[in-house]
């Protein structure tokens, strides 16, 4: 078995040999080969400069340059698109993670689960920019997903090769890798990691990320939810306001009938008007969404399913080569 472990990097000149040696040590104590994966995200203190003098004394190391900063999400997406392991570790470079739980976090692995990631029950971090608004993104993201989740935002996960595949990240999704990989069907575990803090550098994050989490469970929610059949979502929201409609519709007669209430000047009789039209609006909403994410499941040759195992077939059957030879496909390019 092979590990890859990727390391977003922006701005953390100081932090990059240190992460470096802590990572080697970790890793070449283990009995599995592996790789050390750096995304130089854009940096402009020097730290691209560093790293490629680290990856030309180390033969395990990798380094991807970024042309500007993409950002987090880009980063790992980037990192598990060109690694070669068999497991992916994602792990950030500024020291707060600590690569001594990687070996724990690789046997909890090994247990039968698909994706382990991190839980800094013990956070070394400010307590009203940092710790508090997670608190509350985490309780908000657990209530909306119903995923059960301490600590989204720890970097530090272990998963296996197929299940990062699987995961389509955009804009800032790395945090809900959990979530999207459950979606899938994979088995997740959490487990308590030890978190320090930091030494050199400055953070990246502040409390207004806090309202773009926000907007991302918005889009995590749907694409769990709905993203397979929109009409659900919006069918039921057209259904919902024709009946309104409806209901204020015959409101509208009613009171013309017994009470003689001029219809025209009856604002009941505008809601009708305005709620067929939206409903209608919604209706044709679910049928592009639906003709949307045929078009998106055809074109990337993606199926709306996962397969965990197969039993009882040939080894060389056809869903199996094409499997197989699509992660070929991949390997290579890599």
């Amino acid at each position: 078995m092979k590990l890859s472990v990727i390391v977003p990097i922006y701005n953390e000149l100081d932090n990059i040999p240190l992460c470096h040696e802590q990572v080697s040590e970790v890793l070449g104590g283990l009995e599995h080969e592996y790789e050390i994966v750096f995304v130089d995200d854009g940096s402009t203190d020097g730290s691209r400069e560093r790293l490629v003098e680290i990856a030309a004394a180390d033969s395990h190391v990798r380094v991807v340059e970024f042309r500007r900063n993409f950002g987090q999400t880009a980063a790992m997406r980037a990192g598990i698109e060109l690694a070669s392991g068999d497991v992916i570790i994602t792990i950030d470079g500024d020291l707060q993670n600590e690569p001594g739980d990687i070996p724990m976090m690789l046997e909890k692995l090994d247990e039968g689960y698909d994706l382990v990631h991190g839980w800094r029950k013990y956070r070394q971090d400010a307590m009203l920019n940092r710790k508090l608004p997670s608190k509350i993104a985490n309780w908000l993201i657990a209530r909306v997903t119903g995923f059960p989740v301490r600590d989204l935002g720890c970097t530090l996960k272990v998963m296996r090769r197929e299940i990062a595949e699987d995961i389509s990240m955009y804009g800032e999704m790395h945090r809900f890798m959990p979530i999207l990989a459950y979606w899938q069907g994979a088995r997740c575990a959490e487990v308590v990691c030890r978190h320090h803090p930091r030494r050199f550098g400055t953070t990246k994050y502040g409390i207004w990320r806090t309202f773009r989490v926000i907007l991302d469970l918005i889009t995590v929610k749907y694409m769990i939810r709905y993203a397979v059949s929109p009409m659900r979502l919006f069918g039921g929201l057209g259904l919902a306001s024709c009946t309104a409609g409806g209901l204020a519709g015959l409101a509208t007669v009613a009171m013309k009938l017994l009470g003689g209430v001029d219809m025209t000047g009856n604002p009941l009789l505008l809601l009708t008007v305005f709620a067929a039209t939206v409903g209608l609006q919604f209706f044709v909403l679910g049928l592009l969404g639906e003709v949307s994410a045929r078009i998106y499941h055809e074109c990337q040759g993606k199926p709306p399913y996962r397969v965990r195992h197969l039993h009882g077939f040939k080894q060389g059957g056809a869903f199996a080569e094409a499997s197989g030879e699509g992660r070929q496909r991949h390997r290579s390019a890599a």
